[in-house]
C-alpha cells in the first residue's frame, strides 16, 4: 500500500505563497491519479488534481491561484498556492485516488493532513 506524507504547511498572510508536498513511498506515485482536498469546518473538498497523463483539474475557487504539479524523480506531488486568501485555511491532505486494475478497484489512500493558515 501506498503511504502518503505532506509537509509546507504554515501560517502566511493573505496574498502570500506555499508550496505543499505530497511525498509517497511503496509504490510508484505517477502511475496514479493524485488529488489534493482540503477540510473545512469538518467537511473535505476537492482543490487539485494531477493524473497519469498530467493533465490537471482545478475546483473553482482557486484556479488560477494554485497549480499542482509531479516530481517523479522524488516521487512527490506538490501543490502550489499562490495569491492565498483567509478562505484558504484548512487542512490539506493528499490521495491517492481510487482506482481499477484488471477485476480488482481500490479505494484511495489518503495522507495525514497539514495545516495551512491564511490571516488576513
Amino acid at each position: 500500500q501506498v503511504q502518503l506524507v505532506e509537509s509546507g504547511g504554515g501560517l502566511v498572510q493573505a496574498g502570500g505563497s506555499l508550496r505543499l508536498s505530497c511525498a509517497a513511498s511503496g509504490r510508484t506515485l505517477s502511475l496514479f491519479a493524485v488529488g489534493w482536498y482540503r477540510q473545512v469546518r469538518g467537511e473535505r473538498e476537492f482543490v487539485a488534481r494531477i493524473i497519469s497523463g498530467g493533465r490537471t483539474v482545478y475546483a473553482d475557487s482557486v484556479k488560477g491561484r494554485f497549480t499542482i504539479s509531479r516530481d517523479n524523480a522524488q516521487n512527490t506531488v506538490f501543490l502550489q498556492m499562490d495569491s492565498l486568501k483567509s478562505e484558504d485555511t484548512g487542512v490539506y491532505y493528499c490521495r491517492r485516488d481510487s482506482y481499477c486494475s484488471g477485476s480488482a478497484c481500490h479505494a484511495g489512500a489518503w495522507g495525514q493532513g497539514t495545516q495551512v493558515t491564511v490571516s488576513s
